[in-house]
């Protein structure tokens, strides 16, 4: 049974071209080795080419820092990346370890990025905060978002949350996004279905429609 509300259909989710947009969260030079380790990048580079063939647009949401820290989060927390807890030993950073501009934070090379797809330099999790996504995709008729990346219970979850919140339609691709294991498959099994779907690469490229 298919139960519709405001225009949108629940039990049917086919992907409109005209109004699915692929965003890709994070995947940068910086991060190589632990996208290589989780597996990740030839499912990516997959989706990739399949929603640049069903002309969906691509957007690269990547960390952009000043090199001197002047734009970089100083919030407190309790522990750093890894749960390790902060002390002497282990102070928080104030500078980015790269800067803007760094080749450390361009994309994968593999992923191809082109004129065509749209940078969205950011400097919070969240690739909504402070960033023009809202206003492009707004102005591109997107209302349904693919999301690939990571960490998947920082970067991906904040995103997530925040595109619900507008009202976004959103998918998170389970074989898209890298992360520390526990957590990440915590997220894509316990979280993240309770708040929007959960598809495989797969699933997403046979659901993409004219």
């Amino acid at each position: 049974m298919v139960r519709e509300r405001q225009g949108v259909s629940f039990g049917d989710d086919r992907l409109s071209a005209g109004e699915t947009g692929l965003v890709i969260f994070d995947m940068l030079e910086c991060y190589r080795d632990s996208i290589e380790e989780a597996g990740t990048l030839p499912n990516v580079v997959k989706l990739v080419n399949a929603c640049r063939a069903s002309e969906l647009p691509v957007f690269f949401a990547r960390a952009d820092h000043r090199a001197d820290g002047r734009d970089f989060a100083l919030t407190m927390s309790d522990t750093d990346s890894h749960f390790k807890p902060w002390g002497p030993a282990n102070e928080p950073p104030t500078v980015p370890p790269f800067g803007s501009g760094s080749p450390m934070l361009s994309p994968l090379k593999e992923l191809g990025m082109s004129t065509q797809d749209f940078d969205i330099p950011k400097h919070r999790w969240s690739a909504f905060a402070g960033t023009a996504l809202d206003a492009t995709l707004r102005t591109l008729g997107i209302s349904t978002i693919l999301l690939v990346g990571g960490s998947t219970h920082v970067g991906v979850a904040s995103t997530a949350f925040a595109a619900r919140d507008m009202d976004y339609q959103v998918t998170v691709v389970r074989d898209g996004c890298h992360g520390f294991a526990e957590q990440r498959e915590f997220f894509l099994n316990h979280v993240f279905p309770r708040m929007c779907r959960v598809r495989t690469v797969d699933e997403v490229i046979a659901k993409i429609v004219p």
